[in-house]
């Protein structure tokens, strides 16, 4: 997952409401509206949902509704090769303007090279931990992200397959393969290509998104040089994406068996929420989330369901539609200020990643061994903190969550919100 935050601040409740009337407003097509209407619609569509979900074959390794179920098997990123994308506008509005010049330095070139050594190690030490918690760990494959490729529409370099959570929603015995918004990420499918086909040979689902071309027209010029200017767009409903084409990341979607919940995000617009909208069919209820937040991009570090009824939520992106999930009789937990010092480089990602965790089970929690005050706050709840240190694996755009996919957990399809 790629988690990349831009200075906070400022009244968004207003904004947020006109941005997200705005955008239904103006859809001449009625398939954003059914997107909210799925949300308000939840509890009348539970009496007359079919019950006719494909059930999981005994053989097959993929089986996942939601986010803490007794973790089996995950998929771990990795850090080698990773490559600074391309300075491109779509990579300007995710990123924090004190690394403009980072980014037009070095382009198309490989990350420090200490920094990688680092975080490469970090991630080996965390898949240890992973195998002695009894969970089985599996590795895309390395690529030479340092390519140049050339397309019709654009040309560019890649950049990584650390963050698998990025690319890949598992819902059920299925592997749904984001499309994805940054050029430097279209080809980044091929690292976990091996893995997908022997989940298939094994029995899973496979689907791969409508690809976009990622053609100008996806992306607004999003005229953005001060955090004033990101506040002013996000006040009008702007993103850097345009509805000209799907596009999303599988980290803006949030699982909770029956209902999964989503954000319109830089990488993620109303045409991708759509198309899982439609694709997941009556079975799943979709929700689309709003945030107080001026850079939306990946919902995990913002809003993160760690059990049924219990999520994360951000205080300084608190979610607009928060009282629905109180009257379901959820319980929103507050986490504490991160500890990450200021001088760490966080090139793609900000401190909130101290709330990016991986649950293991409704009782275990990985969390990063430095971040006192987010281990305090689960030991409150009873959950058991597994510690570890990926703090140079966080300057690459993820935590715990974002490195990882779950592919198997021992659990079935339930509802949780009604």
């Amino acid at each position: 997952m790629l988690r990349v935050r831009c200075m906070r601040g400022g009244s968004r409740g207003a904004e947020a409401a006109h941005l997200i009337g705005a955008m239904v407003a103006r859809a001449a097509t009625g398939w954003v509206q059914k997107a909210f209407q799925g949300t308000s619609a939840a509890v009348a569509e539970e009496d007359t949902m079919s019950k006719s979900v494909d059930p999981v074959p005994d053989e097959c390794p993929v089986n996942s509704f939601n986010e803490w179920d007794t973790l089996e098997e995950v998929i771990v990123g990795r850090a080698e090769n990773a490559c600074v994308p391309p300075f491109t506008v779509e990579v300007k509005a995710n990123t924090y303007e004190k690394h403009w010049p980072f980014y037009q330095k070095y382009g198309g070139q490989l990350f420090p090279e200490e920094h990688l050594k680092k975080a490469v190690h970090e991630i080996e030490e965390m898949c240890n931990i992973l195998r002695l918690e009894g969970v089985k760990v599996r590795r895309p494959e390395p690529i030479d992200w340092l390519t140049h490729y050339k397309t019709p529409d654009f040309d560019s370099t890649g950049l990584y397959s650390a963050m698998p959570r990025d690319i890949l929603l598992v819902v059920g015995n299925e592997i749904i393969e984001a499309p994805m918004a940054w050029r430097s990420r279209f080809f980044e499918y091929r690292a976990y290509r091996p893995l997908i086909k022997e989940y298939f040979n094994q029995g899973a689902k496979w689907t791969t998104a409508p690809k976009p071309t990622m053609a100008d027209d996806l992306y607004d010029q999003y005229p953005m040089r001060t955090v004033e200017d990101r506040h002013q767009l996000a006040a009008q409903g702007k993103f850097v994406t345009t509805e000209f084409e799907p596009c999303f990341d599988a980290a803006d979607f949030m699982r909770a068996g029956r209902d999964i919940f989503a954000q319109r995000s830089q990488v993620t617009n109303y045409m991708g929420i759509e198309w899982m909208r439609r694709h997941l069919g009556p079975e799943y209820r979709i929700h689309l989330l709003s945030f107080k937040d001026p850079n939306p991009m990946h919902i995990d570090a913002t809003f993160n369901i760690i059990g049924p009824g219990l999520v994360l939520s951000n205080p300084d992106r608190p979610c607009h539609q928060i009282e629905m999930f109180k009257k379901a009789g959820w319980t929103i937990v507050q986490p504490p200020t991160p500890l990450i010092p200021d001088d760490h480089p966080l090139w793609m990602s900000s401190k909130w990643l101290s709330m990016n965790v991986l649950m293991l089970d409704e009782k275990r929690v990985l969390v990063e061994s430095s971040e006192i005050s987010t281990q305090k706050m689960f030991e409150r709840l009873g959950i058991k903190t597994i510690k570890a240190n990926i703090r140079h694996a966080n300057s690459l755009g993820g935590g715990f969550h974002c490195w990882t996919c779950d592919i198997r957990r021992r659990g079935t399809l339930e509802s949780y919100f009604n």
